[in-house]
């Protein structure tokens, strides 16, 4: 007993202190003496050190830093990462912060609305000590103007990520951007209310027009003004556009007449029809594509789409309930679209034709999720899961199938990992042990709450933007008793009015109560 407690106290203090261990047994009646120790973190290189603070969390990485002087030198050297709330009084602490961090790479400021944000002087006093920042992120800072934004450009010019929302200056501010940061890659305009505000200005594409692969705009009134940037990237290989007013048909022409390169299109709730979708058919490039909530969009456009873009690989359709695009567009790009891993159809008007043609021509579909389509019953995943052989993830959510169709999953899809099963009455969770039984590495997540009207927006794979992913769970099945939680305004309106209401309104383009994908309550 005598020799546990005596070895206990060496364990904790063996790095700290010089340790003298007592023995109380009979045969070490003398005292064992051990010289002083160090600490050998010490030996641990300044380079080996930094590297393991990237692997920490960011509040693990605090507490870290205030071990000793060292470690917090370390942590403040090697920290390329920064984000602060950017309220105005951030002005008097900006020059002990950049000192003490003098090697940021990636910068975030973010002001609410409450709070009156960092002005003009602030920013420049970090662009003068940030030199070598390469990307930065700007939310609800107001009170920079567009004179701020020219002071950082000219300093700030090895720049090739910039996203900002919610913030005043307008496009004058996005120009000297352009202008004097040449290195600029990435690009993304969320809610600029100057722009908003009917500035008759334009972008004036600028020196980063020739470095520009991606441009993202968001919820503008009048975004119609970065057409001639989004027309002048040579180089665009992504281009997202959602809630954005104007006619996007004239700009999407203009694109396919000549960007060869663009690959990656996402285009959401845009007065945008089959012309815009035929133009960018003209992009033969193209493997993903997201037509969400576009109501001018039908099956003549997809099928545009499918027959001159054959390395299409992901493709996601929210269709509203409008049933616009159906069968025919989904057949033509089964049987054109032979390299397609992933699909997602959201209220889409589909029969057992166009999913019995997608089982077994797209024959290297890894990830499909069927949501909100009544049409999906027991024989339409049955046929997925004898002809899927390559699938790996499934979502099914608001569809009509029974246990029938969760016993065919258990028979086929060889290589099915994770399956989600939500708003699905006939499924019992029952059945859905037995699957797990029958497939034990399989990861399954089911809902057995009864539907309650499907929104769409809410979705799990609704608009996403980073593709389908299942969410990471420690036990292999969650069977939840009650209703779900993630119900939005619609949901609940067509909970009263009944689950086809919504095929009796006008549906709005920029109805802003809906969630957006980016935001989704939970991921496939």
């Amino acid at each position: 007993m005598g020799q546990s407690s005596s070895t206990t106290n060496y364990s904790i203090n063996r790095f700290l202190t010089p340790t003298t261990i007592s023995s109380e047994s009979s045969d070490l009646a003398d005292e064992i003496n051990i010289g002083p120790l160090r600490d050998h973190t010490e030996d641990i290189p300044d380079d080996c050190l930094a590297y393991i603070f990237q692997l920490l969390k960011a509040g693990d990485r605090k507490s870290s830093s205030l071990v000793c002087k060292r470690w917090l030198r370390v942590d403040a050297q090697s920290r390329r990462r920064l984000s602060l709330i950017a309220q105005s009084e951030i002005i008097s602490y900006v020059p002990t912060i950049f000192t003490r961090f003098d090697s940021v790479a990636k910068l975030s400021l973010r002001c609410g609305r409450k709070s009156v944000s960092l002005n003009d002087d602030a920013l420049l006093m970090i662009s003068i000590r940030c030199e070598n920042l390469t990307r930065l992120k700007l939310r609800g800072c107001r009170e920079l103007t567009e004179l701020g934004m020219a002071n950082f450009a000219k300093n700030c010019k090895n720049l090739t990520k910039f996203s900002c929302g919610s913030c005043n200056f307008g496009v004058e501010g996005i120009n000297w951007m352009l202008k004097y940061c040449t290195d600029l890659e990435e690009l993304t305009i969320k809610r600029l209310r100057s722009v908003n505000n009917g500035n008759e200005l334009v972008i004036v594409p600028g020196a980063a027009a020739l470095s520009l692969k991606s441009i993202c705009l968001k919820e503008l009134v009048n975004g119609q003004c970065f057409e001639p940037l989004v027309v002048e990237c040579k180089k665009l290989k992504t281009l997202k556009v959602i809630r954005c007013l104007g006619d996007w048909d004239s700009v999407l022409v203009k694109i396919g007449n000549g960007n060869g390169i663009l690959s990656d299109v996402h285009l959401e709730r845009l007065q945008v029809s089959d012309i815009g979708l035929g133009a960018i058919a003209k992009c033969v490039n193209i493997d993903s594509l997201h037509i969400v909530r576009n109501p001018d969009c039908s099956n003549l456009g997809l099928v545009s789409v499918a027959e001159n873009c054959r390395k299409l690989r992901k493709l996601h359709i929210d269709g509203w309930n409008i049933n616009r695009i159906g069968d025919e567009g989904l057949i033509a790009v089964a049987k054109q679209c032979p390299e397609l891993q992933e699909l997602v159809l959201i209220c889409v008007h589909v029969t057992h034709l166009s999913m019995a043609a997608i089982a077994v021509n797209c024959q290297r579909l890894e990830r499909l999720a069927l949501c909100g389509i009544g049409a999906i019953g027991d024989a339409e995943i049955a046929c997925i899961a004898a002809k899927c052989v390559e699938l790996k993830k499934l979502c099914i959510k608001g569809c009509a199938i029974s246990d029938t169709a969760i016993e065919a999953l258990a028979w086929g899809c060889p290589n099915l990992v994770k399956v989600k099963i939500k708003k699905c009455r006939g499924v019992s969770s029952e059945v859905v042990n037995w699957l797990l039984r029958r497939k034990g590495s399989l990861v399954v997540s089911f809902d057995a709450a009864e539907s309650e009207g499907l929104d769409a927006s809410g979705s799990d794979v609704g608009g996403q933007e980073s593709g389908v992913e299942f969410p990471v769970m420690g036990d292999q099945v969650v069977v939840g008793d009650g209703p779900s939680v993630s119900i939005g305004r619609l949901a609940l309106l067509r909970a009263k009015l009944g689950f086809f209401a919504s095929r009796n309104l006008v549906p709005c383009a920029f109805n802003k109560s809906s969630n957006h994908g980016d935001s989704s309550s939970s991921n496939l």
